[in-house]
């Protein structure tokens, strides 16, 4: 028996306040959902996604009310940020509450919080008593899902219902920021562009080095977002010449590249195209007969720095 798949808000909010999880639907990508301050619930996603336990989850807010519930308090430019990019994709590191479970941060003594844009997740939020903890709907490690298909070909009867809210229009997860020693930090690139987060605080954020160990932000592990099939990003006239011979696929920004399948991010090059078709690309690519993925980097700017994070992730060596 296949993944249920529907639109019924009724049926998944009652399998959220049974303690159940749900896989639902946000502006960036799928998510797998459960309620934040249930440990039960919020284990089964670790379950689901075969997740470690090192890796903190996103609480999603549905009104700017709620973080009160979430967080201790805000650092200083927080509610500018919230003011300029929420509801959106935008992830903000606060001291958490003590109401939150230290199964969904991680045991760290901060937690990720977000108000989605989706319509569909509002909604449903705005029946629930309760924020929603939902990391990416995927296995561990794998491409991010962008329909609720994604989530029905990955992860089938794991997941009891999946509320399909159409294509995700942003593709790639929500950019994460932090606030340390007096000053905000970009923990992971993403749907929110660097530029704008400058404009809104003055300065622009500092990039956070990677913590080997526990990590203060999710989606943080160098091999992430990774398909099965090794991904290799650089030119692709040298990546071409260097993997003759082998039977490659080819992950281009603008314009088609043969030989071998080819998949063009956005021929007009538009970095917001681009990050939409990203994950559904590397999905396509990986289910395909190659023995590689070929891909190359995108223009490092706005959504740009977002995509080539992930490629390199995706290209990044998976521990033995």
């Amino acid at each position: 028996m296949g993944a249920q798949v529907g639109t019924d808000l009724a049926r998944a909010a009652r399998l959220l306040r049974e303690g159940g999880v749900v896989a639902v639907p946000t502006e960036t990508v799928y998510g797998l959902a459960a309620n934040a301050f249930d440990p039960d619930a919020a284990l089964q996603v670790f379950a689901i996604k075969e997740r470690p336990s090192f890796d903190p989850l996103i609480v999603h807010v549905g009104e700017r009310s709620e973080v009160a519930r979430v967080a201790r308090d805000l650092p200083p430019g927080a509610e500018a940020l919230m003011d300029a990019f929420w509801p959106g994709p935008l992830t903000l590191v606060l001291p958490r509450s003590a109401e939150v479970p230290d199964v969904v941060t991680s045991g760290l003594d901060t937690v990720g919080v977000r108000m989605p844009a989706h319509p569909l997740l509002r909604e449903l939020l705005g029946q629930l008593d309760f924020p929603l903890a939902a990391p990416s709907a995927n296995p561990f490690g794998y491409v991010s899902p962008t329909t609720a298909q994604h989530v029905a070909d990955q992860l089938g009867d794991r997941v009891p219902y999946i509320l399909d809210g159409g294509p995700c229009v942003v593709g790639v997860e929500s950019t994460i920021l932090g606030h340390e020693s007096g000053r905000w930090r970009l923990y992971r690139p993403g749907g929110i562009g660097m530029e704008d987060v400058t404009r809104v605080l003055g300065k622009e954020p500092e990039v956070q080095a990677q913590s080997p160990l526990q990590l203060p932000a999710p989606g943080m592990l160098a091999s992430h977002y990774a398909p099965r099939k090794p991904v290799v990003l650089g030119d692709l006239d040298e990546l071409h010449a260097a993997h003759a011979g082998e039977r490659t696929a080819t992950i281009a920004f603008q314009r088609e590249r043969s030989p071998g399948p080819c998949r063009v991010l956005s021929p007009s090059g538009d970095l917001a195209e681009a990050a939409r078709n990203l994950f559904a690309a590397l999905r396509e690519l990986d289910a395909s007969d190659v023995a590689v993925i070929l891909a190359e980097p995108v223009p490092e700017e706005g959504l740009g720095r977002a995509i080539n994070d992930r490629l390199r992730r995706a290209a990044a060596q998976r521990p033995a």
